[in-house]
């Protein structure tokens, strides 16, 4: 089924991982794709893939934290490919240490790319999305983005400003453009690698292709928000309760341990 046939959709952070994954369904799903990543040769393999399954893939080397190049870069696929109809802010970073041994240049480096990269990239292509007053705006959150876990500081907080992007973005466009849609994502740890060695004593790690399923048929569908697993749906609710008693139950969820193991993505 070609849900998204006629559609210019632009993933970032799309040469592996769920970006990828994303792009290949999109794709799959009719739409002509354009991938986003700083990781050239992994970016033309990226858009090799998806052309030899059929799909039509363009690939455009850019770094989203940089606002300038940000600009620049979207300037060329509008005047190559046209504007697009579907924007997937997914490129993320993550440091994975306690604050007072995270690098200044890495505390900067998530900022900038998992938040202030959603302000360049958004601010690029919503103006055609407005003007048309058809869109959608897709944003890649995580669980952590509703509660603080510890060696986290610095991707939580990036994460509580993604959710609160999201929520303030939707309801602007309720005056501006109706028409425009956005997609909040909050997952919990998933298995791409970005999050190796992570261990969690209650929930499972989430398997990245059924996420990415889950995430193909939130866009589909136009969902508002994507909160996986269910249980996670929890969190805002017991932000209600007493501090000590929060810490506490997080404590005993395992939550601010699931780091202990901590590796990430090699390289």
């Amino acid at each position: 089924m070609e849900a998204f046939k006629g559609r210019t959709a632009l993933v970032t952070g799309a040469a592996s991982g769920m970006g990828l994954g994303i792009a290949r369904g999109l794709a799959a799903g009719g739409a002509r794709v354009v991938l986003w990543d700083l990781d050239e040769a992994g970016l033309q393999a990226a858009v090799d893939k998806i052309n030899s399954e059929g799909g039509e893939a363009h690939g455009f080397s850019c770094d989203v934290s940089n606002r300038a190049t940000v600009a620049s870069v979207a300037a060329r696929v509008k005047a190559e490919l046209g504007e697009v109809d579907l924007l997937v802010n997914n490129a993320g970073v993550v440091s994975g240490g306690y604050l007072l041994d995270i690098p200044d240049e890495k505390i900067e480096q998530t900022f900038a790319v998992n938040t202030l990269a959603l302000y360049w990239v958004t601010r690029a292509f919503l103006p055609g999305m407005i003007e048309r007053n058809a869109g959608q705006v897709v944003t890649l959150a995580s669980a952590s983005g509703y509660m603080g876990v510890a060696r986290l500081s610095d991707y939580s907080a990036s994460k509580w400003a993604a959710i609160g992007f999201d929520e303030s973005l939707r309801v602007e466009l309720r005056s501006l453009a109706p028409g425009v849609g956005t997609t909040v994502i909050c997952p919990f740890f998933v298995n791409t690698g970005m999050f190796e060695g992570v261990k969690s004593r209650l929930m499972p790690i989430l398997k990245e292709e059924k996420v990415v399923r889950s995430i193909l048929r939130a866009i589909r569908l136009r969902r508002r928000r994507l909160v996986l697993p269910w249980s996670v749906r929890l969190l805002p609710a017991m932000r209600l309760l007493p501090v000590p008693l929060l810490d506490a139950m997080a404590n005993a969820m395992g939550v601010n341990r699931a780091m202990d193991e901590f590796k990430g993505r090699a390289g």
